[in-house]
């Protein structure tokens, strides 16, 4: 049914767990289908994706068919009063090859924002049921309880910093504590947002991959950074394409502590 008046920011954040919790439980029928002994099966994760987006775009339709899904080429055409103004960013798997695997670290995202502005951002886990949100300029969540980025510079063997694969063929580094890649770009930096890692470093990633996202990490005090140590700008990049530089999300008081411990190969 369309919303006829104006939606309250309640109304859409309820909206956003509601189809996320239905996408999730159509998302735990096919990766309990998975047969993780096989070969990544391209076929399946297509079929998963793309009912996934139908799922998504049918519940939008039902619920506020005024408003936009990105498609990734969207460009911004003026400001506007109208429906219309509300465009929201479905991802429906990030980390597909622990989907394949059978690895219960992979998540949907969730982004919307109003005349291009980030409004909500959310990531749900349908295999753990951890759900992540925050309202842009609020206070980030998992659950009902308050995420913050740890902030200080100490850095000892406990440390943790979520990389990229084949984050080892770019860089050497002599950080003291742990590095490790978990295979899914938003659960990284929910993890950041949380304060259980000190950094993620991505790359390859899109305006879809990192919308929802990077609303939470900053709600929680943190940013994401290029590896020069400037700002980073995730709605610079609503044509879509693949974002090949290298970006590290951290609090800003621990940029500088990270990146002094990376060195880029040549």
């Amino acid at each position: 049914m369309e919303d006829k008046g104006e939606p309250k920011i309640e109304h859409l954040e309820d909206f956003g767990r509601q189809i996320l919790s239905r996408c999730g439980q159509q998302a735990l029928k096919h990766y309990r289908g998975v047969k993780p002994h096989e070969r990544f099966d391209e076929d399946l994760v297509t079929e998963a994706e793309l009912d996934l987006a139908s799922c998504f775009q049918t519940s939008l339709r039902e619920t506020f068919p005024a408003h936009q899904v990105f498609d990734g080429d969207d460009r911004q055409e003026g400001y506007t009063h109208e429906q219309k103004r509300y465009l929201w960013i479905f991802d429906p798997v990030d980390g597909l090859d622990n989907f394949q695997a059978g690895i219960p670290v992979w998540a949907m995202s969730l982004g919307l924002m109003e005349n291009y502005w980030p409004l909500l951002g959310m990531i749900f886990m349908p295999a753990t049921g951890d759900l992540f949100h925050a309202r842009a300029g609020g206070q980030a969540f998992l659950g009902s309880h308050p995420l913050t980025v740890e902030s200080g510079r100490a850095v000892d063997e406990e440390r943790l910093i979520l990389t990229f694969s084949r984050f080892h063929c770019h860089y050497r580094t002599d950080f003291p504590g742990k590095i490790r890649n978990l295979g899914c770009t938003a659960a990284h930096l929910c993890y950041v947002a949380m304060g259980r890692a000190d950094a993620a470093v991505v790359t390859n990633e899109s305006f879809k991959d990192l919308a929802a996202a990077a609303v939470i990490l900053e709600a929680a005090g943190g940013r994401i950074f290029t590896m020069r140590g400037a700002p980073f700008h995730v709605g610079d990049h609503l044509d879509g394409r693949k974002i090949m530089d290298h970006l590290i999300a951290t609090h800003p008081d621990r940029l500088d502590t990270i990146l002094s411990y990376l060195h880029r190969l040549k």
